[in-house]
Order: structure tokens, then C-alpha cells, then sequence
């Protein structure tokens, strides 16, 4: 029998696990079990197009703390997790990666840090980044860098989406619009006292990653564009300078011509064209992004459809969809 508010839940977004699966419940199954604590383990399958649904519902058969929830669309790695936050019971809800370069050894520290430090927030810190490529190394800090700045809130750096956190942080998340929501943002900004704890991070078990480069961009500019009107500041002031850059170049045709010199050829005047139409195309594309993100907004479409919940839904399973979207 389910416990009906278990005091942990672990929420873990997966999308075309199929391969790293049967690694993941040899170690997470009795992890968990030997934490001594009552627990559900929730996964989110995001819509997935592989066999990731069919062996989840059948580790289920004989694993009554696992719960499956299935969205009937590929929706993305946040919009998984919100799902997770909104039917988690958990007073602790953990948040971890299928793939296990986050290892879930360490959510017994996080229980223990929770408990002895009163805090609301605790962030998996990865003290080794060795694993990932120098690239992308590079781009995490320079995200984090210019997050903290826009944010105006401290945000640990190497810290992604492995935490635990209160429900009282689980209540707060829940209470915002599903919209455009980024977890590695959204908790630091509530301000909820935190604590981390350093973790080495390892390869992947198995199976390929489905964050590509784009992808990664994407979420930048989802974070930037969330979270600040620091871009469209810029925009007016690109604009300035690109207006005080024609007024100089009208300025120095004016002198040429008065002294009585022949204007240079096109060169210049090609040059400053150039110059000030890249300035108002990327003003154009700042705006551009906050205009479609207030677009989606106003269309009131849910960020994500639940399709199949093993515990509410019991006995009925929720047929394997063959998605053709990809949004993670």
C-alpha cells in the first residue's frame, strides 16, 4: 500500500531513457530503501518515443514506491519538472537526472544537510567538472555569471537541477505561473535560506545526452528573457549609440564638404549601414523574443498534459504515444 504523504519524493524528468533504465533502478531502488524513510519515486516520462514508458510501468508491477507520470507530449526538461512539483507528496522533494552523472548517493547528505542546517534549499554543488568539455565548462560559467547579475540573487555556480528542497519551497514554486519557468532560477530567487553540498560528477551511465548545443542556448535565452528587462535596456541604448554613430558620420560629411575635399567613396558609407542595420536587427530580436514570450503567454495553453498517473490511474495504462515533437 502507498503511503499517502510520504516524507521524501524523488522527481526524476526522463525523455528516451530506455538505455540507462535498468542502471538506474539497480542503484536508486536500494538507495532508497535504505534511507529508512518513507518514499515515492517519481518519474516523469516526458513524452518519450522509445520503450522508456513500457519499463517503467513494468518495474512498477513489483516496486509500489515508483509512481509513472506520463505527459501526452514531449514538453520539455522544465515543464517535466513542474509536472514533478505539482503531484510530488513528498515534505522533501528531491530533483535528479535519469541519466546519473548526478549520483543519488548523495541524497542521503542532502536529507542530513536539510535536517541539521534549517534550511529550505539544498543545491548538489559539482566540485569536479572534469567529465564535461572544456566548451561547456566555459559557457556553464559565463551562464551562471551573467544569471547572477540579472537575477540579482546569489546563485550557486555548478549548481543545475540536482537539489532538494521543502515543501514549503514546493508550495512557493507551485504558486507561479507554470509559464516560462526555469527551477535553477526560480528557487534561488524566492529566497529560501540554502546549503550545498560538493559532489563529484560522473559520465553518463548509458544511452547518449538529449541536451544538444541548441538546445542549451535556448534555455539561456529563456533565462534571460524570464527573469530580466536588462536586454530590452540594452536595446535602448544599442539604439544611442547607433544614433550618436550617424550623427558623427553626418557630421564629418558635413566638414569634408565645407573644407571643400571630395567625400570618400562608398566604403564608409557601407561600413556605417552595416553597422547601425546589425544594431537594429538585434534590437529587433531582443524585442522579438519578449514579444513571442508575451504571445504564449496570452494564449493560456498549459505548459504540459498528464496523460497516465500509475496512482491515480491505477489499472489503467496509458497507451505508449509515438511523439514527434522534440523540445529537450
Amino acid at each position: 500500500m502507498r503511503d499517502t504523504h510520504p516524507e521524501l519524493s524523488v522527481v526524476v524528468p526522463m525523455y528516451d531513457e530506455e538505455e540507462v533504465l535498468p542502471i538506474f533502478f539497480e542503484r536508486m531502488h536500494p538507495l532508497l530503501d535504505g534511507l529508512g524513510i518513507s518514499y515515492e519515486l517519481l518519474v516523469v516520462d516526458d513524452g518519450s518515443r522509445d520503450r522508456t514508458a513500457a519499463l517503467l510501468l513494468d518495474a512498477a508491477k513489483d516496486w509500489p514506491q515508483l509512481r509513472v507520470v506520463r505527459l501526452l507530449r514531449n514538453s520539455g526538461h522544465q515543464a517535466a519538472q513542474s509536472a514533478g512539483f505539482r503531484r510530488a507528496r513528498g515534505q522533501y522533494v528531491v530533483t535528479i537526472d535519469a541519466d546519473l552523472q548526478d549520483p543519488p548517493e548523495v541524497i542521503a547528505e542532502f536529507l542530513q544537510a536539510v535536517r541539521e542546517q534549517d534550511v529550505d534549499v539544498v543545491y548538489g554543488v559539482r566540485s569536479d567538472r572534469s567529465s564535461d568539455s572544456w566548451a561547456k565548462r566555459t559557457s556553464a560559467r559565463l551562464y551562471y555569471r551573467l544569471m547572477c547579475r540579472l537575477v540579482g540573487k546569489d546563485i550557486p555556480f555548478d549548481a543545475a537541477d540536482f537539489r532538494l528542497v521543502t515543501r514549503r519551497v514546493v508550495d512557493a514554486v507551485n504558486a507561479l505561473p507554470d509559464d516560462g519557468r526555469v527551477f535553477r532560477l526560480v528557487i534561488p530567487w524566492l529566497g529560501f535560506p540554502s546549503a550545498e553540498v560538493k559532489y563529484v560528477r560522473a559520465e553518463r551511465a548509458a544511452g547518449t545526452t538529449k541536451y544538444s548545443v541548441s538546445k542549451m542556448v535556448r534555455l539561456a535565452f529563456d533565462s534571460v528573457t524570464a527573469f530580466s528587462a536588462a536586454p530590452l535596456r540594452l536595446a535602448t541604448w544599442l539604439g544611442l549609440l547607433g544614433g550618436a554613430m550617424s550623427g558623427l558620420f553626418v557630421v564629418g560629411a558635413l566638414v569634408i564638404k565645407l573644407t571643400g575635399r571630395s567625400i570618400p567613396g562608398w566604403t564608409s558609407t557601407v561600413l556605417a549601414v552595416s553597422v547601425i542595420g546589425a544594431i537594429q536587427l538585434l534590437c529587433l530580436g531582443l524585442l522579438g523574443e519578449y514579444v513571442a514570450r508575451l504571445f504564449q503567454s496570452s494564449q493560456r495553453r498549459p505548459q504540459f498534459l498528464v496523460g497516465y498517473d500509475s496512482l491515480t490511474d491505477h489499472g489503467h495504462q496509458e497507451p505508449v504515444h509515438q511523439s514527434t515533437q522534440t523540445k529537450r
